[in-house]
């Protein structure tokens, strides 16, 4: 079977983007740059962005790119005759199920809230209290969870069943192209309320006070940590788009336009986000709280605010629904090369996996709300737990040594596929860095992690 390819560099690039930006940066990386120091923080995260993320995320690219493979038979066809590394990409292909087990619950979040406050559920004369009864009852009811679920899921493999072409990068560029322009009107609309620069001082302006508080060394650990897991390295979600690329361009120069259009909306949804609640006189919080309690609160209070609602959902939506259709890209794939099975058949027998193998989360907010796995953990949490602190770093660690050690793929070869095509490349000299001080950033997120 011929592999597919992009049509263009374009749909590559915003397909990618679209994988790395989800959820999780742009609601958390506003408020862990408030949290550490504003400025100062954003600084330190872009230094390690381009000296942890973009070169793992080039050995994802180069392994896929030389390979044409997802990822078992990738590692299979580089690691040589008697090679154990594509056991790694069992982990992926395991990986990548156990992420979109809690990430269509959650994305189903976006498109509910989207429609709520397009149906104008969101009413000016909403108390606080009342807010918070939307977000709960939302989450008490297994029904209404469960038929938004399945909604991000259904439609999701129904994309990947059109083809790469046809559904992935056609849809991508119609959503990202959306989402891009969404989050410049909403970015200029928050700053342009009474009271926004407050927030800016909040977001931007670097905090040396706040930073002695904290600690140099966490807000330098923390930064650390957001640009590792801002791009989603390790689980091979996108070794899958490497292989369908084009060599007409380096590898690095594709990494960093990632890393920037992923660091351009991560940025500009705190330029959403802080001033809007600052000009409120509200005051963000972590997590979830943020994004369907506390910004419900503002834009029920904000004239227009039903519209306004109704876009940054959409907005959401979009990040979303993006990561999903790029992660189940990688499932569809890996049946496809294992099993000789063609692309609507994998995308119906992997529909049906992730269907049932997210009912749990769906479940753990309601039916089984007092069920703890991991620690205190409920559902959702242990799920995450796993992927973020074990799966993606230790993948990471795991294409890292792939691509540099002789017994494994070797840092000659990668260097070859990285810096074939036009645009910047890696000096040799690079190979010091990658085998002695990568690897011990890598094991820092690690066990941050874990602790």
């Amino acid at each position: 079977m011929k592999r597919e390819r992009f049509g263009s560099r374009i749909g590559f690039l915003l397909v990618s983007a679209g994988c790395a930006i989800g959820i999780g940066n742009v609601w958390r990386f506003p408020y862990i740059v408030g949290q550490n120091g504003g400025g100062l923080f954003v600084l330190i995260y872009l230094v390690f962005l381009l000296i942890l993320g973009v070169p793992v995320l080039t050995m994802e690219y180069a392994v896929g790119r030389a390979s044409r493979k997802s990822a078992v038979q990738a590692f299979h066809t580089l690691e040589g005759e008697h090679g154990k590394w594509h056991i790694h990409g069992w982990v992926c292909i395991i990986g990548c199920y156990l992420l979109m087990m809690y990430y269509t619950t959650v994305s189903g979040w976006m498109s509910d809230y989207f429609v709520k406050f397009a149906a104008g559920e969101f009413k000016p004369s909403m108390s606080t209290e009342e807010i918070k009864g939307v977000f709960n009852s939302m989450l008490d009811s297994p029904l209404e969870l469960g038929i938004w679920m399945a909604i991000v899921v259904i439609a999701g493999f129904f994309i990947c069943s059109k083809g790469l072409k046809g559904g992935i990068e056609r849809l991508s560029k119609i959503m990202m192209g959306a989402l891009l322009l969404l989050i410049v009107v909403l970015a200029v609309n928050s700053i342009m309320l009474k009271g926004s620069s407050k927030g800016l001082s909040f977001y931007l302006v670097p905090d040396l006070a706040k930073v002695r508080e904290i600690g140099l060394g966490k807000v330098i650990v923390n930064a650390m940590n957001q640009a590792f897991f801002t791009l989603s390295v390790g689980i091979a979600s996108m070794e899958i788009f490497g292989s369908y690329m084009s060599r007409d361009n380096t590898l690095p120069s594709e990494a960093l336009r990632v890393s920037m259009l992923d660091t351009f909306v991560a940025i500009m949804a705190g330029l959403i986000i802080f001033p809007a609640c600052f000009s409120f006189g509200i005051e963000p919080d972590a997590g979830p709280s943020l994004i369907f309690e506390t910004l419900p609160n503002v834009f029920v209070n904000m004239k227009g605010g039903r519209i306004w609602g109704s876009l940054f959902f959409m907005f959401m939506t979009f990040a979303s629904f993006s990561t999903v259709i790029a992660v189940f890209e990688s499932l569809v794939a890996f049946f496809m090369d294992n099993l000789k099975m063609s692309r609507v058949k994998s995308s119906i027998i992997n529909c049906i996996i992730v269907l049932v193998g997210s009912i749990p989360c769906v479940l753990g907010f309601n039916v089984f709300k007092n069920l703890h796995i991991i620690g205190d953990m409920g559902v959702l949490d242990s799920e995450d737990y796993i992927v973020s602190s074990w799966l993606l770093p230790l993948g990471s660690l795991v294409f890292l040594l792939f691509c540099t050690l002789k017994w494994g793929w070797g840092f000659e070869k990668y260097l070859e596929e990285c810096n074939t095509g036009k645009g910047v490349k890696f000096p040799k000299f690079f190979r010091y860095y990658f085998n002695y001080v990568l690897p011990v950033l890598i094991v820092a997120v690690f066990v941050k992690g874990i602790l």
